[in-house]
Order: structure tokens, then C-alpha cells, then sequence
């Protein structure tokens, strides 16, 4: 891979991927399902960004529909850039696997199980690298399941150097395993691998510590740290441990229901945590300190995504929850920089008395009916890309 040099802190100017307004929505027999609701983030050059939340809240549907994976949905976006242009179907079809890659959640699904994992990634390598060699449909298909890639080759040659470099011990020989033969974490290093073929800038992990022993995790974690190090490669990695993010991620989205509930710089979040949503995953995770006799725990479930509720998809578990919150979200600037939080606690006119929210002035008049400003024209709401006005 080309070493490239990492961005120092998140200067949120010139994001290497920026998102705007997605959304994904499947058809259904019961009718159309919306499983991302308008998101939008960006990444910097050389950042880890971790996107979390409870297993149905829309992570990896993100992921796919960034890529143009997400089969049978119809995706919607204002805009999807990287480096700074904006990226049509076929363009982002140019990109994906090389400049753009993804490290998929589950590697025993994922890999080919009658081609070696040296033939997987060498393929990638021919297809995305500058190596000289054919990738017609009829090249491949003999390499695959006649001939196999010749050792001598510059893409098996690469393949076996990528093994060496995710740390697998003896990649001549695992170059030549099926995937049934290795561990699981050997499995995730393959994927991780094959992600590292294209050279690329961008790698999205779903879940790549998923079903393995925490030594392995850590192992896998720390080829993830090395790779931003060494190559300044960036890194959305989707989670729902909490624990993860907090040890590798620069900045973190915390998503439910389809919607990004809070966005901050990884220490902001832990530290200061704003969104009733984030502080409930937060008291959820035991303590070595810890003198509780029972961790606490969110009741109820996400919810369906056929019957959500009005206004914050959040509210029928919040405890926080008032008569504000079955209004359209807003996105609102919390802390400071880089921290936004889409909670209605968070608008000037509401105050919290004796621990309760209450609502002051004229916005307490759109509350029982009556006509009053527009939502986005109050004090403390932030425009896509603005500041708190």
C-alpha cells in the first residue's frame, strides 16, 4: 500500500467521505420500510469513525447503501462525496473494492468457500491494482476453477505479501487454504486482507470483531489502529460495542432507528454525553468500579419499523420523553464543536425544573394546536452544515 500522511484532529473542512440526507427504504409486502432516515456524517483523511447502536438500528444497511450494495432498496441521498466529488451509481461502482472497500461482517459468508483465500484476494489485487494481467470473464473463471493463479504471478505474489502484512504466520502455504481450514480470526485477517488489495482510502468495517475471543478481537483492533498509523488509511467501523469504539474510534455517531441520535469526538461522548439515548447505552456497560447489584438497562425494544412513532423514534423508552418529543427531529450543536445531538431537550426554550422539562414562551402554543414559528427558525436548531444559530 501507498503510505499517505493522517489528518491530526478532525478539521471537518475537506472530509475525505461526506455524507448528506441518506436514506434507504426496502418494499415490502406490507409496504415500503425505511431502515436509514436522513443521515449524515463525514470522515477525514486518516480518522477512525465508529457508527453504534443496538443490532436493527441501520448500521450496516448504511454501509451497503454507501457502496450501492443494498439489494432490492431504493436509496436516496442529497449528495455522496468523496474527496470532494460527487459520486454517481456508476462512479461509485468504479471506486468500490479499490479506492472505497469493505470488510463485511461475517468472513464465513463472506469468502468463497471452493476458491483459496489466495485466489480471493489475488483476484482483487488484478482487478483494482496495476499488475499487468488479464481480468476478462474467461481469465477469471479458468484461473478459478481450472488453472488456479500461477505462484509465480505478480497478483498471487501481492496476495501472499497482504497475508504477511495482516500477520498471518506462513501466507505461502495459507495462500493455498480454503477458508473452512483456517480459525476464525485467520478468516477476519483474510477479509481484512482482501479490503487491503485496492489500495484503498477508505475501508468500511461491519463488525469485524463479531463472534471472536477478546485476545483475537484486540489482535484485530490493533491491525485496524496499524493500518490508519502506517498507511493513513480512514475507517468507518460499525459496532454495537461500546467498549471498542471507546478504545479506537476518533469520532462516533450513535444511531437508532434509522436516525443518527448523537455525533461527537469520542472522549465529548463518553465524558459528556447528551442525547437521553446515548446516556442509557452508557449506564449499560459494567464498570470495574461498579457497585451496582444490576446494570441498568434501556426498557423495550427498537421499534418496528412499520409503526414508529411521530417525531423522536426514542421517545416510548426515554424517560425523559415530554410533550415536544412527537415533533420532527432537529439537529442542535450540544457541547461545542464537532457535537450535535438531535434532542429536543437541547432547543432554548425548554428548561429542565426539579429535574423535568418544560417547555417556556410562544413554542408552548404549537404544543396545543395553535399556529406558531417553524421549528427550524428557533433559537439553538443547526442547519446541514451550520452553526447553532
Amino acid at each position: 500500500m501507498t503510505p499517505r500522511t493522517p489528518t491530526q484532529g478532525s478539521t471537518r473542512e475537506e472530509p475525505l467521505l461526506e455524507v448528506e440526507n441518506l436514506r434507504t427504504s426496502f418494499p415490502t409486502d406490507r409496504g415500503d420500510v425505511t431502515a436509514v432516515d436522513g443521515i449524515s456524517f463525514g470522515v477525514d483523511t486518516g480518522e477512525i469513525f465508529g457508527i453504534v447502536g443496538e443490532s436493527g438500528s441501520g448500521k450496516s444497511v448504511t454501509a451497503l447503501s454507501i457502496l450501492g450494495l443494498a439489494a432490492d432498496g431504493e436509496v436516496e441521498a442529497d449528495a455522496i462525496r468523496f474527496r470532494g466529488e460527487e459520486l454517481s451509481t456508476r462512479e461509485m461502482s468504479a471506486v468500490r473494492g479499490g479506492e472505497i472497500s469493505m470488510i463485511f461482517q461475517d468472513p464465513m459468508s463472506s469468502l468463497n468457500p471452493v476458491m483459496t483465500v489466495g485466489e480471493q484476494i489475488a483476484e482483487v489485487v488484478r482487478h483494482h491494482g496495476e499488475v499487468g494481467e488479464s481480468t476478462g470473464i474467461l481469465s477469471e473463471l479458468r484461473r478459478k476453477y481450472v488453472t488456479g493463479t500461477s505462484d509465480s504471478s505478480r497478483s498471487w505474489q501481492r496476495a501472499v505479501e497482504l497475508l504477511d502484512t495482516v500477520g498471518i504466520p506462513d501466507p505461502e502455504q495459507r495462500a493455498n487454504e480454503y477458508p473452512h481450514q483456517l480459525s476464525g480470526g485467520m478468516k477476519q485477517r483474510v477479509m481484512i486482507a482482501q479490503a487491503l488489495a485496492g489500495d484503498p482510502s477508505l475501508i468500511i468495517a461491519d463488525e469485524p470483531t463479531t463472534a471472536l475471543d477478546v485476545t483475537i478481537e484486540a489482535q484485530i483492533l490493533n491491525e485496524l489502529f496499524e493500518l490508519r498509523d502506517e498507511f493513513g488509511v480512514s475507517i468507518v467501523l460499525i459496532t454495537h460495542d461500546l467498549a471498542v469504539v471507546r478504545e479506537t474510534c476518533d469520532r462516533v455517531a450513535v444511531m437508532y432507528a434509522g436516525e443518527l441520535m448523537e455525533t461527537a469526538r469520542t472522549e465529548t461522548l463518553f465524558d459528556e454525553p447528551t442525547h437521553p439515548y446515548t446516556k442509557g447505552l452508557l449506564r449499560s456497560i459494567p464498570r470495574v468500579d461498579d457497585d451496582r447489584e444490576w446494570l441498568n438497562a434501556i426498557d423495550g425494544t427498537v421499534p418496528d419499523p412499520f409503526n414508529r412513532p411521530s417525531g423522536c423514534p426514542f421517545r416510548d423508552r426515554c424517560d425523559a420523553a415530554f410533550e415536544l418529543c412527537s415533533e420532527p427531529l432537529d439537529r442542535y450543536d450540544a457541547t461545542g464543536t464537532d457535537h450535535e445531538v438531535r434532542c429536543h431537550l437541547q432547543h432554548d426554550a425548554v428548561d429542565i425544573d426539579d429535574g423535568e422539562p418544560v417547555v417556556e414562551g410562544s413554542l408552548h402554543s404549537r404544543l396545543d394546536g395553535t399556529e406558531t414559528e417553524p421549528l427550524d427558525e428557533r433559537s439553538g436548531v443547526v442547519e446541514p452544515g451550520g452553526e447553532r444559530q
